[in-house]
């Protein structure tokens, strides 16, 4: 008997599965997508802090790409509600299983219940001290992720949450396929490790960069380190600002997520197995 699904049947298990989350109870939906932002947000934590010591970039992505899989294994194994995930529910969607109403007020409650959890985390980890790392290099380090990604075009933040999400939902897509728990973590690793190493932008992790970051950034500890260390000037810094976190990265990253998962993977494969 084999191990793991035929592409075919994954198509057949996640239109099934898509019917199941967007059957859920709301409370049960907020509980789980709390859990997923504090999954993810945890794995972004980890990523900062083995990168924040590293100059050479390719070598920082790279090792932290090592670590940021674990949000996703914890999302897929212990169980919880992941936006990015969820925009797989299309494949129900378009095999009208799921109305078209109740799939985008899926994704709606998991990407604000991700927030909530995301911000959890964030507010935990500034006040834990544990920014203070490397003499507050990590506590700079986060102010600079954040006001990279504050500072992305539209565009670039758009085609870049494409990329991510095409890559994270081949990882849910594929660990749907292993019938065991090492083959689903086997699934999972390369794709989020490909992710990271290449620098895509991620909805649900950018909610704690950014939140982690723009509160760092009121930091005078931090932000002195950053300005030493990273040229990260105050008008470089107001720029970490509420108009830029929302509307210059999480939405056009959020569209950009919806449109990678849901057209490039779920619609691909709908159309190529299930449709008549």
């Amino acid at each position: 008997m084999s191990n793991y699904l035929t592409p075919q049947e994954i198509t057949e298990y996640t239109l099934e599965t898509g019917v199941k989350k967007a059957s859920m109870p709301i409370q049960r939906t907020m509980l789980l997508s709390f859990l997923a932002g504090v999954f993810i947000a945890l794995a972004s934590v980890g990523s900062n802090i083995i990168a924040h010591n590293f100059q050479e970039i390719g070598v920082a992505k790279y090792l932290a790409g090592l670590i940021f899989p674990t949000g996703l294994i914890l999302v897929a194994i212990a169980g919880a509600e992941l936006y990015t995930g969820n925009n797989l529910i299309s494949v129900a969607a378009l095999a009208k299983r799921v109305s078209w109403s109740r799939y985008f007020k899926n994704l709606m409650l998991v990407w604000l219940g991700n927030l909530v959890g995301s911000l959890f985390i964030a507010v935990l980890i500034n006040l834990s001290g544990q920014l203070d790392y490397t003499s507050g290099l990590l506590g700079a380090y986060t102010v600079k992720v954040a006001y990279i990604k504050s500072n992305l075009t539209f565009i670039q933040a758009f085609t870049s949450g494409i990329l991510c999400n095409l890559l994270v939902c081949l990882a849910v897509w594929m660990s749907y396929g292993a019938k065991d728990i090492s083959g689903k973590i086997l699934a999972i690793f390369f794709p989020i490790w490909l992710f990271i190493a290449s620098g895509y932008e991620h909805s649900v992790a950018n909610m704690y960069y950014l939140s982690a970051g723009y509160i760092a950034s009121h930091n005078p500890d931090y932000v002195k380190v950053a300005a030493d260390v990273f040229s990260l000037d105050a008008f470089k810094l107001s720029t970490i600002n509420l108009t830029n976190i929302f509307a210059g990265n999480l939405l056009p990253v959020t569209l950009g997520n919806l449109a990678g998962g849901a057209l490039f993977v779920g619609a691909w494969y709908w159309w190529a197995y299930k449709k008549q």
